[in-house]
Order: C-alpha cells, then structure tokens, then sequence
C-alpha cells in the first residue's frame, strides 16, 4: 500500500503505491505507533519531528484496509539551537552572523535547529555532514539590500596547478553571481528538513526589476555546487531572486515533499533546474512559479567543453506543477545531453506548455537527448501540452543570427544537437488551447522517433491562440492537432485528439508515420 522514499534523524517521507497522477483515488490515514497523525489525499506524505535511533511503526488506512511499515530513524552526533548563538528570529534582527557561526561550530553528524520565528538573514554557507532543521512556524528571511550578497567569482585559480576552481555559473556558464540564501559548495552528507520556509524575499527588494542590467548574476535561493549525497525534505520555498534551488555538477540530490511558489509575472524564478547532475530525484513536490518549473539542464557548448558532464538518472514523480511556462523542460541549456529521465504520475495544471523540450542550432553534437520516457500524466489548463522545439529562441547573443534561425537545411557539424527518442504514454490532456502537440526538429537533424500511447488531448470551447513553440517569427495558433515537422519517424497508438480545428495529423517532412 506505501513504501519509505526516505529516512533521516527526525524525518521520514513515504509514497503509496499507485498509478494515480499526484492524489491518491480515495483518502487516507496515517498512524505513528498506533496514535493518529494525519489524514491526506496526495500520494507523497511526510513525518516530522520523530526522535533519532528509534524504531517505529507507521500504518496507514485506506478504503478500509491497513498497512503497516516499520523503520528506525538515523542516530545523529547531537542537536543544537540556532537561538544558542544569538539568533532573534523576529524578523528585524539581521541573525546572519548568528546563523553561520551555528553552521560553523555544528560538529559533524550534528542538528542544527531553527525554532519557530522569522530570522532576516543574508546568505548561508552550509557544509559537509550536517542537517539544518527549519521547524514548523521557522522562516529564514532574505534581506533586501544587495550589500547583504557577497559576489562568488565565477573561477579562481588554483594556485598550486594554475586551473581554474568553479564556484559560480548561471544560464549554463561559468560566471560571477552573488552569494545565495543557501549555499554548499564541495561538499557532501547534507539534509535540509522540516515544514518551515525559505523566503527569499524578492517581493520586497528590486532583484527582479534590475537584472537586465546587471553585470552580477542574480543569487538563487538555494545554490549546490559539486555536492554529492544531498536531501531537501518537507521545506517550503518562496520568492527567490532568481531560480529556486539550483544544484550545478552534483551527484545523489533528492526533493521530497518540496514546495516551491513564486508569482506568475516574477521573471526566471524557475522552481528547480538541475544542472549537469548525476542522480536526481524530484518526488512529492509542488511547484507554482513565474518560468519553468522543472527545468534539466547540462549547460552550453563553453561550459560544456570546459567541464564536460551529462544530466543523468533523474526521477520526477508524483509532483504538482502550476503556473509555469514549462512543468517539465528539458533545456535550453543542454550541451551535454540528457540520459535516463524518466517522468511519471505528474499533474499539471494552467501551465503554458506541458512537456517541453527546448535546443537549437550551436548547442552542440555532444546535445544528445535520447531514450526519455514520459508516463502516466494528467494536464488540466495546459495550453499546448507537448512541445520539441530545435529552434528555440533565447537570450543568447546569436540567438536571431541566419544560423540559429534558418529554415534551410545546414550541414551537419559539431554545433548540431541531436533529439533520440521519445515515448510519451497513458496521458490525459483536458482544455488544451494552443496546439496538442508540438514536435518540429530540424532539417538537416530531424528528430528521430516520436512516439504516442494512450494519448488523449482534448481542446477547452473557449480555447485562445497563443505560440506553443517560441521561435523567431513564431506564429500563434488555435486547436491545431499534433503537428510533426522534421521528425523520422512518429507513432500513434490510441490516440485521440478532440475539438482541433482541421485534421488530426499535420506532418511535414516527415519520414514515416505509424498509426494504429
């Protein structure tokens, strides 16, 4: 009936075994050694606040019926207040100071716990083997004034070999930035826990108006560089300056039970973008922001050919996306590549596109994404469900250049990128607007298969045209069916498409198409 997807000192985090897309078929309820604790819906459900190297037993009922698991919680070095080092948490009193001196006294193995309050803060340098716990009714508040932000350089030199050390990047270079809320770099064996919050604070500063013009990047709320065996669990996240959480070349990263909301206007604050990481695991989370909400990247062709790495093993599953241009993006910054994503049991809701998976011309050879595998999802509101755009217009300097842009086909070199396979199954997409799908490769490099199984995509009455791909020049549309251009080879097992405007397929340059 439920499985344990984690386990620390003071929290565990489950998941029920179903198929159903983010909420259980029929409620249910938890019991912690025969006492009542919760009641739910959601198909991920968290506990807090259990004591550490202690057995327990968990049931849960549904529909009649009992489960039982038992677990023993970790034993940690000890548990400290952050209150014990001078932090107010009244919401005035800068704890800055008061929090890393906690941080840096922690022994190893060790707590350290944030107590109910509002503790305004600048950013914070964590480090390796340690758990910092915001309990319940705790808020680390960012302050507004940028002077509060050191700036990270984007490399420093080794001194010894002359190589250069990362420590900073954004929008998939290498680059100076300011210091985030929460920063670990080089480090390993960290837990953020509980069901308090992170707030950047965006809301009250002028990060998102002045960033144009900035030559500094902006700083995350969170920021995870090179780390490896890291877990985010129960944490609320709100209002950063820029994206959300941000892990950059880590291995073994985990969100459980993570909510992360920004407003529909607030530019870039994608909710997390994993970066050139090995072993992700996005599971439970919920998601409303102002860009992308999952965004999987591997950075461009620079940084890509200064420290080669591909996203890998990453897991998103059970998880509410809302409000966003992408729920689920891959790119745009993906030179080096994507392998092993697998996406299921998703709700989106009121996003602009659903699945989107975004390249162009200069990302490179290396920019190969292929085997990716996307099931059992539930859209509702979505205005083009599925999107595969090699033409994707960015920020980029050579963004609108002929090269970028041309629909001519090019030779193919070492900046093509190459889109595999794809198999998009057992999905439900209600009141579409602009397209139901969206697949358009390239001449020279079409995508090589597109497959739909148990597909249905149904168009709202009172659908509006909007652009399903961004482009240069992109046209806006209204109810199109699933349109194909550039692609090898597309295959349709039950699918329907219902209230489009035309026909069903549209295919240009298409090689072969197998419908069934």
């Amino acid at each position: 009936m439920f499985h344990c997807i984690y386990v620390g000192a003071t929290s565990a985090c489950f998941e029920l075994d179903n198929r159903a897309p983010f909420h259980s078929p029929v409620p249910y309820a938890v019991s912690l050694d025969g006492e009542a604790v919760l009641e739910g819906t959601d198909n991920v459900f968290s506990l807090f606040g259990l004591i550490p190297d202690r057995e327990y037993a968990i049931f849960v009922r549904m529909n009649g019926e009992e489960s039982t698991l038992a677990l023993r919680t970790l034993p940690e070095a000890c548990a400290v207040s952050a209150r014990a080092f001078g932090a107010v948490g009244d919401g005035e009193t800068d704890d800055t100071a008061a929090l890393q001196r906690a941080i840096a006294a922690l022994p190893e193995n060790g707590r350290l716990v944030v107590p109910e309050g509002v503790y305004l803060t600048g950013p914070l340098l964590l480090k390796s083997h340690m758990t910092l716990e915001l309990r319940a009714g705790a808020t680390l508040l960012g302050r507004t004034d940028k002077a509060a932000y050191p700036v990270l350089p984007a490399t420093a030199k080794d001194l010894g070999g002359g190589h250069p050390v990362h420590f900073s990047a954004f929008e998939g270079l290498a680059r100076d930035m300011y210091a985030s809320l929460i920063t670990a770099e080089y480090a390993r064996d960290i837990a953020i826990i509980g069901p308090g919050k992170l707030d950047g604070n965006a809301l009250n500063a002028d990060w998102w108006q002045t960033f144009q013009s900035d030559p500094v990047a902006r700083p995350r709320m969170m920021f995870l560089n090179r780390c490896e065996g890291v877990t985010i669990h129960g944490v609320s996240v709100a209002n950063s300056p820029s994206w959300h959480l941000h892990p950059y070349y880590c291995r073994d990263v985990a969100f459980y039970d993570v909510s992360v909301a920004a407003p529909k206007d607030s530019p870039n604050t994608d909710a997390l973008d994993p970066e050139c990481c090995d072993g992700v695991q996005i599971i439970g989370c919920r998601f409303s922001v102002g860009d992308d909400c999952i965004a999987i990247k591997s950075g461009k062709l620079e940084l890509y050919r200064m420290c080669p790495a591909t996203a890998t093993r990453h897991t998103i599953r059970n998880c509410l996306m809302s409000f966003g241009h992408g729920a689920v993006t891959l790119g745009s910054e993906i030179s080096g590549g994507i392998r092993e994503l697998s996406v299921s049991q998703c709700l989106f809701r009121q996003t602009d596109r659903g699945l989107r998976i975004k390249t162009r011309r200069g990302r490179g050879q290396s920019c190969d994404i292929d085997a990716i595998e996307f099931d059992n999802i539930r859209m509702e509101g979505v205005v083009t469900p599925i999107v595969m755009n090699m033409w994707y217009r960015c920020v980029d300097p050579d963004g609108d250049s002929e090269y970028v842009q041309s629909r001519a086909p090019l030779p193919v070199d070492e900046r093509t990128p190459r889109l595999g396979r794809f198999r998009f199954a057992n999905m439900e997409c209600l009141d579409a607007q602009a397209a139901a799908c969206y697949c358009d490769g390239l001449p020279e490099r079409p995508i090589d298969e597109v497959t739909f199984e148990n597909v249905r995509v149904a168009f709202a009455k009172d659908a509006r045209p909007a652009v399903p791909s961004m482009f240069t020049g992109a046209p806006e549309r209204c109810r199109l069916g699933l349109y194909f251009e550039n692609v090898r080879r597309v295959v349709l097992r039950n699918v329907t498409v219902e209230g489009q405007a035309g026909e069903r397929v549209v295919a240009n340059n298409v090689d072969e198409i197998v419908s069934e």
